[in-house]
């Protein structure tokens, strides 16, 4: 790990993603800059990384489940750290983070192999890390194996700058409509999906309302005799 000019960790650039992503060094709360901060966390520090890699052995079944993908992965005669970016356990979970262009892959590896067989995928949660540059927008996919009582999640990110990542509706079908929703409020265009459609919003609305740079709006309201200003004027929520 380096040091930037902020004093903040940032990530080495060597080895890919094993070493933590910086995202942002905070102070305070809410973003507030000066004498605003109104919280009484003004002393609060902390650096944020984004999920930590995990070393071996990741613990119980984990390692398995690792070692059948690597398997599967190079029997397709394609280098692991090209597939799987990195591999993460936070709070008892296996999370595994794979490279946009070979989710669909790793997916049917879930479904159809007997080692594996995760049946479901409990559909797709999107998220947008403004300060993530160049993985502004990430994709977490959970999924459960019946056969197996297991439960693990896939993470896939990409830029705001190219906001597609490859729809897994033709692996698991059930995915359709969570995806189709993750685009409607955060953006992320599902190559491949059947009907990428609002949900939530109306068909003309413009743009996606769950994202960190969409404006909270509002208006000012009066209350005994003070003017309370609207969200997006008194509070910075990145």
């Amino acid at each position: 790990m380096s040091e930037n000019t902020e004093g903040a960790l940032t990530p080495n650039t060597e080895g890919g993603l094993r070493s933590p992503e910086f995202l942002r060094h905070v102070q305070g709360m809410w973003g507030v800059r000066g004498s605003g901060d109104t919280t009484g966390f003004s002393g609060l520090e902390v650096t944020e990384v984004m999920a930590r890699p995990a070393s071996r052995p990741y613990g119980g079944w984990f390692d398995d489940v690792v070692d059948v993908l690597n398997e599967l992965i190079e029997a397709d005669g394609l280098a692991v750290d090209s597939v799987i970016e990195k591999v993460v356990v936070e709070n008892g979970q296996l999370v595994i983070f794979i490279a946009r262009e070979h989710l669909v892959r790793v997916a049917k590896y879930l479904r159809d192999d007997q080692d594996l067989r995760f049946e479901m995928c409990l559909g797709v949660s999107a998220v947008n890390y403004p300060n993530h540059k160049g993985r502004e927008l990430h994709g977490y996919f959970p999924f459960f194996s019946i056969t197996h009582n297991r439960m693990i999640a896939l993470e896939v990110t990409c830029p705001d700058s190219d906001p597609h990542i490859p729809s897994i509706v033709g692996v698991y079908p059930a995915d359709d409509w969570p995806e189709r929703e993750a685009w409607d409020l955060m953006g992320i265009v599902f190559d491949e999906h059947p009907g990428l459609t609002r949900t939530a919003m109306p068909d003309d609305w413009v743009g996606h309302p769950q994202r960190k740079d969409y404006p909270l709006g509002g208006i000012p309201v009066e209350y005994k005799g003070a003017i309370i200003p609207p969200p997006d004027t008194r509070r910075e929520y990145n």
